[in-house]
């Protein structure tokens, strides 16, 4: 008897081990997926490496010119601008078919500027004023770090941010004095492309 008692208690617990096991695996994983980073589109500014697998000479380097076009010896008035280097690179071998047997072009970007809504002006008393290509998860501090922060006759807490929200114009007032000078993180947001970052001078 005490033999069948043992016998009936070992198969519970096999149950119990076969449910719980049943249980841990439907708990969702720990780690997510990491987020993709969105692919980086040519503007014009940009310089743009072209490279034609075993015809060196129609390989090189050319600028996008500012009406988003390239043109090489054999292929001219070719868009770019809104095309990710694979993109470019498979129109440039559409081009090229005619004058040579399936090319094969590999397309590198070497001189990131972007288009003129992906990219952060910079205007004002900011260190080096200029436009800025927008990265994922930029921040007002990304920002400034570039410029080189602001100038000595800067007044950063009178500093706007202009964006654009679903083709309206928003103002928005910063705190770049806090931000910098303060070590104030409340001060810092994240940007979006288009942003237009305003640094005016101070009244004394």
């Amino acid at each position: 008897m005490t033999h069948q008692i043992k016998r009936a208690a070992q198969a519970v617990a096999v149950s119990c081990l076969f449910v719980l096991g049943g249980c841990a695996s439907t708990q969702p994983p720990v780690e997510t997926a990491p987020a993709i980073n969105p692919e980086y589109l040519i503007g014009p500014g940009d310089s743009i490496n072209i490279i034609v697998w075993r015809n060196p000479e129609v390989s090189m380097s050319v600028p996008v010119r500012p009406d988003g076009k390239i043109t090489t010896p054999l292929v001219e008035d070719l868009p770019a601008a809104g095309k990710t280097s694979t993109q470019l690179a498979r129109d440039i071998e559409a081009a090229l078919a005619k004058f040579i047997q399936q090319p094969v072009v590999t397309v590198v970007v070497t001189n990131f500027v972007g288009n003129f809504n992906e990219q952060i002006r910079v205007i004002g008393q900011a260190a080096r004023p200029q436009a800025l290509p927008y990265r994922k998860d930029m921040s007002l501090m990304d920002v400034l770090i570039a410029v080189g922060g602001v100038t000595e006759f800067a007044a950063g807490n009178r500093a706007s941010l202009i964006r654009t929200v679903d083709g309206k114009q928003q103002k928005l007032q910063l705190r770049l004095d806090d931000l910098i000078k303060d070590g104030d993180i409340s001060a810092n947001m994240p940007m979006r492309p288009g942003d237009v970052l305003v640094i005016p001078e101070s009244f004394f």
